[in-house]
């Protein structure tokens, strides 16, 4: 592997830079929940076709459930009409993460039914969350949905420059960031060997590297565009296989699985309401946002 990934320099000293510089190539705001779908077996339908119907039973409860989070923990005003977010949960795209349980049982009435209970990402309506992203006041307002936004210090770098890496919040967020070179190696620069905290105060500009940190990002043969991909949840976020190396992690896990184990995010129950546990789990936020880096040789 000859990638900049195996050859990062130890990081000395951090200039704090807020230079807004490249451009978000993708990004996706949604919820990630737990939710459980019912079908009984009828006379019109097979096995194969109950348990579809309560796969698809779960996908609406689990699209009823973000929209309720969005509506009761959110200011709806101050991101998008109420309209305007009913009809961005009303076209929702919902994909199942894990079928958590699942199993047939007998009912005293019905008979033969199916329960299955998943883990799943919902994503509301593109046009509506880029519509609320790009309102101003959503982008720093804590009572807005989760935004959190990742950009580089310059659009292009030349061979030897250092590249500079910077994240915000609207709220409190948990992340991880991961760079993806021109020869596809893969590392995480957050969290890191020396810098192990990946939770975040909303309303701050974080710098990477910067603090503990103990590598550059500078710029080496081979040249061409490059990625930084931003995962951040309002709960803690799932684990990938990972090997220490020159400061940072080497990402063992397969490139098409880093989304999906990302987003196995640890779902809070909350509490009832008199301070004691047994409430209900609670939707997590979840923001993924790319960004393109292009080195060349100057």
């Amino acid at each position: 592997m000859t990638s900049r990934a195996l050859y990062m320099k130890v990081f000395m000293q951090a200039a704090l830079i807020f230079l807004l510089g490249g451009a978000a190539l993708h990004a996706a705001q949604s919820n990630i929940v737990e939710a459980d779908g019912y079908a009984c077996l009828g006379e019109d339908k097979s096995r194969k076709q109950t348990e579809e119907t309560a796969v698809n039973d779960a996908k609406r409860k689990a699209a009823e459930s973000a929209l309720t989070y969005i509506k009761s923990e959110t200011s709806v005003k101050n991101y998008v009409t109420e309209k305007d977010l009913l009809e961005a949960y009303a076209n929702a795209s919902v994909k199942i993460l894990n079928e958590l349980e699942k199993g047939w049982y007998k009912d005293d009435t019905l008979g033969d039914c199916y329960r299955v209970k998943v883990k799943a990402e919902v994503v509301s309506d593109e046009k509506a969350v880029v519509s609320g992203s790009q309102n101003s006041k959503a982008i720093d307002d804590p009572a807005a949905p989760l935004t959190v936004r990742l950009w580089t210090d310059k659009k292009e770098y030349g061979q030897g420059q250092a590249i500079k890496v910077y994240i915000k919040g609207n709220k409190p967020f948990y992340a991880r960031i991961i760079y993806k070179d021109v020869g596809g190696n893969i590392i995480q620069l957050l969290p890191n060997p020396f810098r192990s905290d990946n939770y975040f105060n909303g309303g701050v500009v974080y710098e990477l590297p910067s603090g503990n940190d103990r590598f550059t990002l500078e710029v080496t043969p081979p040249f061409g565009l490059e990625e930084v991909t931003l995962y951040a949840s309002s709960s803690p976020l799932g684990e990938l296989a990972l090997k220490p190396v020159a400061g940072v992690y080497e990402v063992l896990t397969e490139s098409k699985d880093i989304g999906t184990k990302t987003r196995g995010v640890k779902i809070l129950e909350k509490s009832a309401g008199d301070g004691t546990t047994g409430g209900k789990a609670q939707p997590s936020e979840f923001v993924e946002e790319k960004s393109a880096v292009k080195t060349e040789k100057k």
